[in-house]
């Protein structure tokens, strides 16, 4: 097993767990009384989902080839519950969550490797049919279209757009033609327009990115308190647990935005090292890809890599201000169980390819 990638997995984990209890003591102390109530909650996560890591990392990957379909249907299933009314959990607008008593789960972070599995398995078996668009491609973006629309009806843009694009990044390096990817691109234009007019907060969003002074204390506020926490910050920030804009500034910074909480008490240079943790990570997970003994475990973990990797990158970019803001949690880092849970599972599986592939 490559103790490298488990090496750097531990310590995202534990960063996170750091982190988030800094960013969050503020709001947890006002909430429950209890400045550590969401760092305990994440540690408990933590444990057991490192727990279930190892596990993973002992099944032999190719025996999930037999449960694709049912990863995939129990997806489905689980993502066409949560949109029925009474039974879905509604947070911050969107109806994403199943809950019993005080745990909740986000079926949508789990769809995300059902279809990872059913994508890797269907190009292995049809390869030769990668530059046939009728025969090949379609059939496959049909099994990739069902998820994301239902996770758009919720809707979660964050996480969709994350499923689409490791879906669509499998396709290419399958040999997908690139007139393919050009038609698709100006489909996903059109696709993104509609969906912007089609919600009125998406399209406030929208004008919030290109000027967020134009609405400060409304579309504008997250991202302009998002500023201010990166900026102040400088190059080795005001310290850990010194962070000003947890202080009831920045809405729930233990979730979507703690990047920059880690930007303001760790400043630019902590904020680098979290990056390069994360580009280790992709790192080893590309020497496992490139090393993996059949095309299978190549799709796998090339996959694993590129939902880890996309995640990150839309969340720094929103976090900063590159991008339009989107719900989507930092990888290790944001507070959820859920998406952890997902992370830690995936990873036990791209440790499992390490274990059968050639000396890394």
């Amino acid at each position: 097993m490559d103790r490298w990638l488990v090496a750097l997995i531990v310590v995202c984990v534990f960063f996170g767990i750091v982190m988030i209890d800094s960013a969050s003591s503020v709001w947890a102390l006002d909430r429950f009384a209890d400045k550590h109530y969401f760092s305990k909650r994440q540690l408990i996560f933590a444990c057991f989902g490192l727990v279930v890591m190892f596990f993973i990392s002992k099944v032999d990957y190719w025996i999930w080839k037999k449960f694709v379909w049912i990863a995939y249907g129990g997806g489905i299933l689980l993502l066409s519950l949560v949109l029925i009314p009474g039974v879905g959990l509604v947070r911050n607008g969107s109806q994403s969550w199943l809950g019993v008593g005080p745990l909740s789960l986000q079926p949508s972070e789990f769809a995300k490797i059902g279809v990872l599995l059913l994508l890797a398995k269907k190009i292995e078996k049809e390869q030769h049919l990668m530059n046939n668009l009728l025969k090949g491609i379609a059939p496959l973006m049909l099994l990739l279209l069902v998820p994301f629309g239902l996770v758009m009806l919720q809707p979660d843009l964050g996480t969709g757009t994350v499923m689409l694009g490791t879906g669509m990044s499998l396709l290419f390096l399958a040999g997908a033609p690139y007139r393919f990817f050009a038609g698709l691109i100006l489909l996903g234009l059109t696709g993104f327009a509609a969906l912007v007019i089609s919600a009125p907060y998406r399209l406030q969003r929208i004008v919030s990115y290109l000027d967020p002074w134009q609405d400060p204390l409304g579309a504008g506020f997250q991202m302009i308190q998002s500023l201010y926490a990166i900026g102040p910050g400088a190059m080795f920030g005001f310290g850990l647990g010194e962070s000003r804009q947890k202080y009831f500034y920045l809405p729930e910074p233990q979730n979507d935005f703690i990047f920059a909480i880690v930007a303001e008490e760790l400043g630019f240079f902590g904020g680098a090292i979290l990056i390069a943790l994360f580009g280790a990570i992709a790192w080893r997970g590309i020497l496992i890809a490139l090393r993996a003994p059949d095309h299978f475990g190549q799709l796998l973990a090339g996959g694993i890599v590129l939902m880890i990797g996309i995640q990150v990158m839309i969340n720094v970019s929103v976090v900063i201000g590159l991008i339009p803001v989107t719900g989507i949690t930092l990888p290790f880092m944001s507070y959820g169980g859920s998406s952890l849970l997902l992370i830690l599972l995936s990873c036990g599986i791209l440790l499992n390819i390490s274990r059968h592939s050639t000396a890394l």
